[in-house]
């Protein structure tokens, strides 16, 4: 890169930074396309257990054959009829999860979690047998091994009562995997660069284009569709990292997001976006509280009378409706607004799922009702 284009490409980056400074950094709403991060599992023997692994102490039959495996590894025949007799309490097999970054080179030292497949209670103080890890296409990309961090904890006692705190069948090793393979990107091929946005908006992918040729040079960038923009690169690969240094740190005035509203049902739990509007609409908040109370009714005969004591049940049952309270929306009412009317009337978050659903429901509320 000669120095002009070094010169062109700081001035712009700070003419950039200094321009939008309450915007968002296009490195924070994007990624480029083919720069992604990949899965990785594997499954192997976590060894070391203080008599918690697999069944109790009857292994499972893939606990049992997976030590036989590793055991002929080392050079060590068992009869196939006695692994099911094998008492290793000691052993769990694990599930192995990782994810390999992009861009990872060789002997670089990735995290990875660890969790039971069998029925072993706990894997605490358990250390993790070497085990390949496999992406999708079945290839080998990282070899994990390593003691185990278990955040949870379990205890019993003889009666058979037992304390579980969080879960103890998973954990996680810290740099407990070596990458062995690297993982081809497409990020120095051609003579472009596509960043998709995280969150599709056709405004926003607009504005993105238009700042980076404000600051780059028209036609630099181009918009393809609500999520992503083309940008010409440099063909040569530390030019191109040069190059996506600048564009990372341009920033992009952000549109803001549609009417929605978003409700737990479950927790109660509302969140409103500030486009939401109301359409002028009245609404009436109240409750009904029915109280059921049984009695049970005993009628005894007269001395020598030969009759049978007979039993009645009773029911009272009470209805108490509480005072209905009704208020009225304004034409154009704000979020404010919706949240003031709500909070005068001491509606509950339950109460404000069902006025939503119901002004939704009568067309008078003009936003996206996303019910989780």
């Amino acid at each position: 890169m000669t120095k002009r284009l070094q010169n062109l490409l700081l001035i712009s980056l700070l003419t950039g930074l200094s321009s939008f400074a309450n915007a968002e950094r296009i490195k924070d709403i994007a990624s480029i396309e083919g720069v992604r991060p990949n899965q990785l599992v594997g499954y192997g023997l976590v060894v070391g257990l203080d008599k918690s692994g697999d069944n109790g102490g009857r292994t499972l039959p893939t606990t049992a054959q997976s030590l036989g495996n590793m055991l002929r590894r080392y050079g060590i025949q068992l009869d196939p009829k006695d692994l099911p007799q094998m008492k290793a309490r000691n052993i769990a097999t694990v599930a192995v999860q990782a994810e390999l970054p992009a861009f990872a080179k060789p002997g670089m030292a990735i995290d990875v979690t660890v969790s039971s497949i069998g029925d072993a209670k706990s894997l605490r103080g358990g250390s993790l047998l070497m085990t390949p890890l496999k992406g999708a296409d079945g290839q080998v990309y990282a070899i994990a091994q390593g003691n185990l961090v278990v955040g949870g904890m379990t205890a019993s006692g003889k009666d058979g009562s037992s304390v579980t705190v969080n879960n103890p069948s998973a954990g996680r090793i810290s740099n407990g995997a070596l990458v062995e393979k690297t993982v081809p990107t497409p990020f120095s091929e051609g003579d472009s660069l596509v960043f998709n946005l995280h969150r599709a908006d056709f405004t926003t992918a607009n504005r993105m284009a238009e700042s980076i040729n404000k600051l780059l040079g028209a036609n630099t960038a181009q918009p393809i569709d609500a999520t992503s923009v083309r940008v010409n690169a440099p063909i040569d690969a530390g030019q191109k990292v040069m190059f996506t240094s600048v564009l990372e740190n341009v920033n992009v005035d952000m549109d803001e997001a549609p009417a929605r509203v978003i409700v737990n049902s479950r927790t109660g739990t509302v969140v409103v976006s500030n486009k939401v509007h109301v359409t002028p609409a009245a609404v009436s908040h109240g409750s009904l509280v029915v109280t059921i109370d049984e009695n049970i009714n005993v009628s005894q005969p007269n001395p020598l009378s030969q009759g049978r004591t007979a039993v009645t049940p009773q029911s009272n049952v009470k209805v108490k409706e509480e005072k209905n309270r009704m208020f009225a929306f304004k034409p154009g009412v704000s979020l404010d607004d919706l949240v003031n009317a709500v909070n005068q009337v001491g509606a509950a978050p339950s109460d404000l799922v069902a006025i939503l659903e119901a002004l939704k429901t009568a067309g008078a509320l003009h936003a996206e009702l996303i019910i989780i």
